[in-house]
Formats: C-alpha cells, structure tokens, sequence
C-alpha cells in the first residue's frame, strides 16, 4: 500500500482562516479530539502489596482527531472518506455535539437530524412508535408534527405490523430501517449520517439512494460518512479524506475518490470492494 506522504504536496495541507463565515452551514475550525483510556498493567508481586492488591493503571491518551478544519456551504453534500480508525466517526459526533473538541472550535447553523449508527438514540425497550416519538422530539417536532409524519415514517419502513412491538423484538435490518425512516423525515436544515446507506435488503439500499437523492435536490445541507466511493462520486459534491486523525485532502469530490482509491490501491472501476477496506 502506496504510503500517504506520496500525495501531491497540494493536497496534504489547506488553509485555516476563513474570511467569510456567510452561507455555510457547518465550520469547523482546528478542531482536535483527545482520549484518555486506561491501560490494566500487568502487576508485579511488589507492586501488589505497595498497592493492596489494586492493579495499576497507566493513562494512554489516543489523539483521535488532529487540527482538522473545513467548512460545508448549504445546500451541499460533503462526503468524508477513510479507512476504519481514521476517525470519521469521532469527527461526526463532534459536529452534532454528541462529543465535545478538546481543541478547537464547530458552528452548526440549523436544525439538524443525525443518523451516525443504527438506531442510537433508541430505546430497546420502547416499541418503535414510542422511539419515533421520542426521535422527533429530540429533532425539535411538536406532537403535532410528528403525528402528521408518523404514516409517513412508517410507510418507508415499512414496519407497519411491528411498530407497537418491542424494538428488541427487531431484526438488525428492522432496526436500521426505521433509524433511517426517522432521520430522513424530520426535515432538517442539516443531514449528518455516518453509513447508513447499507441497511436492508437490495430493495430498500436502493429505496435508501433514490431518498438521499431526493434530499440532495431539495438545497439540503448533507455531511455524509462511507466507504462506499461509488456513492460519494453520485451524491457529494465535495470530500475530505481523513487519515488517522487529520485532513490528506479536500477537493471535489471526484478528485477525493481519485486519490483515496488509488492510496488503497483499488481501481476505480473495482472501487466498491473499499467498502470492506
């Protein structure tokens, strides 16, 4: 595999000041994203009895995002490619507030509906009108609103003899289903998802597509996560490709995939295979 540093110069490194905030939807500045997790060390016989039994700890910090800044003009669908670890996930939860930047700064103008993975946010216990409920109340609905797009939600689904049951009764297909059903009827300014285009038979990915196309044609601002190239190259009008951490490259989004499959050393023509990748 092609090293990164083989890049075009150009395309390792973009700017950081913004002049004009005016007409974008979503910018992020320097931002930078630090875990701390502990580490069990192995103790020793003397390190037992100086510490009555306990074991140490050691204190590892992961820099799980690094500097990372861009902007998204509404309207526009921006994709983020990257392989597992290259902190896409992290990053997407950090623009919708769910995990908040160590460094670094994110504005978010607008309503927004995330679906960064399968049914987060659902209750198991609670059947799935309960979960579409408490799904459009947090998106900002009245009771009012979210009974009128409730027939709708269901329809797309098309979940209508399960909605009183259970979600732990749902299947993983069921459960992806109506998380998307949700996430795409709330009407948002802003669209965050993080792979969610794969739920389902081949029918519903298809019915999934021709939705987020819909979406796109209605001046929408999307932020979308995959690895799905071919995906990208439909929908995005630009990308960015993250590598453990930190921005390789904002271009269109053509470019992006140009240079993301050719560091997997995957031909475009075969580029859907980067999605197990």
């Amino acid at each position: 595999m092609s090293s990164v540093s083989e890049l075009p110069s150009s395309s390792t490194r973009q700017p950081r000041e913004y002049q004009i905030d005016d007409g974008y939807s979503i910018i992020v500045r320097d931002v930078s994203v630090t875990y701390r997790t502990s580490v069990e060390g192995k103790p020793t016989l003397q390190s037992t009895i100086r510490r009555v039994g306990r074991r140490q700890r050691i204190v590892r910090e992961v820099e799980a995002l690094k500097n990372v800044d861009f902007r998204v003009r509404r309207g526009m669908v921006y994709g983020v490619v990257g392989a597992n670890g290259a902190g896409k996930s992290t990053l997407m939860r950090t623009v919708t507030g769910i995990l908040p930047p160590t460094e670094g700064t994110v504005e978010v103008k607008g309503r927004v509906s995330t679906l960064l993975a399968l049914g987060v946010g659902f209750n198991k216990e609670l059947t799935g009108r309960e979960n579409v409920q408490l799904g459009g109340l947090a998106a900002g609905l009245s009771r009012e609103e979210i009974e009128d797009k409730y027939e709708e939600i269901v329809d797309f689904a098309e979940l209508h003899d399960f909605m009183d049951m259970p979600m732990r009764t749902y299947s993983s297909g069921m459960y992806g289903r109506l998380a998307f059903s949700v996430a795409v009827s709330m009407e948002p300014d802003i669209l965050v998802i993080d792979e969610a285009l794969s739920v389902g038979d081949a029918r519903f990915k298809k019915k999934s597509f021709e939705r987020m196309q819909d979406l796109c044609s209605e001046d929408r601002t999307i932020l979308l996560v995959t690895h799905a190239m071919r995906t990208v190259k439909k929908l995005c009008d630009r990308a960015m490709w993250l590598h453990k951490g930190e921005i390789v490259m904002k271009d269109k989004a053509q470019e992006v995939v140009k240079h993301y499959t050719r560091f997997l050393q995957v031909a475009e023509d075969d580029e859907l295979t980067a999605e197990e990748l």
